[in-house]
């Protein structure tokens, strides 16, 4: 195990849970307040998608993002910020005989304008989703190809950001493998193990297993679980010798039929990991572990 364990939190996602958990952060101030709440519980990263605040609904407007981060650094300048550049790859196929009639979602745009929040906010670390994927059971997908995640590497290296690479099977883990080889990624490559997405990898003890097997000798890695396994994934990271991933983004209760928040989920993390005997990464031991600088 890891002597010291990062968590990060992810604190709201993208996904329409808006009206499935009474407090889903939706505005800049709740979002910002979220993070601060899990900072505050002993998170070393808070993860931050922008929501729309007249909808819930996930988007990628750059005012929003720099409201978020303002509203972190006013109170707390210690916690390391992770921006999602996972939007801007959502393509609805349409119904029927319709394919080519995309559906309402769909939001497909190239590198620079997908990355242009991460340029102009400069956080120290981002997410790159690093495959398309089969997003649920209806006609969604999320799109991202070969070329575009080269190009989508090399921006974020251009701006001096450290990507979490988002693996939610085993292809992704190959091509990120790939980036790392071609140079596009920087030494002690970060990569985020997501598990129990449909139709991505599933959750067990044996996909986690496998997959960091595959992870390269310098590799620090993360993994989380969606729903009631959120917890299971923590403990499994844990033992494997990785760090973990907590929030509302993945799960919405912090037991059967107890709404969680943000706050509340990273201490449970928090009891299991030093249950487990090790100790939580403070931001300052996250930086040294993850090769950042404050």
């Amino acid at each position: 195990m890891q002597p010291k364990v990062i968590i990060t939190c992810a604190v709201t996602g993208a996904g329409d849970t808006v009206g499935k958990h009474p407090a889903i952060p939706v505005t800049p101030e709740q979002i910002a307040n979220a993070a601060l709440e899990a900072a505050s519980a002993g998170a070393t990263v808070v993860h931050c998608h922008v929501r729309d605040p007249a909808t819930g609904k996930g988007t990628r407007h750059t005012h929003l993002y720099r409201e978020v981060m303002e509203k972190i650094r006013a109170k707390n300048t210690d916690v390391i910020i992770n921006l999602t550049a996972g939007m801007g790859g959502d393509l609805v196929i349409g119904d029927g005989e319709q394919p080519m009639k995309f559906g309402e979602g769909t939001d497909v745009v190239g590198p620079l304008e997908r990355l242009i929040h991460i340029k102009e906010l400069r956080p120290e670390i981002c997410t790159l989703d690093c495959g398309s994927l089969n997003f649920g059971d209806g006609n969604g997908l999320v799109v991202q190809t070969p070329t575009q995640l080269r190009e989508q590497a090399r921006l974020i290296k251009s701006y001096g950001v450290k990507p979490e690479m988002e693996i939610f099977d085993s292809g992704n883990l190959w091509f990120a493998n790939q980036l790392y080889k071609e140079g596009l990624i920087e030494p002690k490559p970060l990569y985020q193990l997501c598990l129990g997405i449909p139709w991505g990898a599933p959750f067990n003890t044996e996909t986690m297993a496998y997959q960091k097997s595959q992870l390269p000798p310098d590799a620090i890695w993360a993994s989380f679980s969606i729903g009631r396994q959120q917890f299971h994934a923590v403990a499994q990271a844990v033992l494997l010798g990785g760090h973990v991933r907590v929030g509302l983004e993945d799960n919405l209760y912090l037991d059967k039929g107890v709404f969680a928040s943000n706050g509340a989920l990273v201490e449970k993390a928090v009891k299991l990991i030093e249950i487990l005997g090790t100790k939580v990464a403070t931001p300052a031991e996250g930086r040294k572990i993850l090769g950042l600088e404050k």
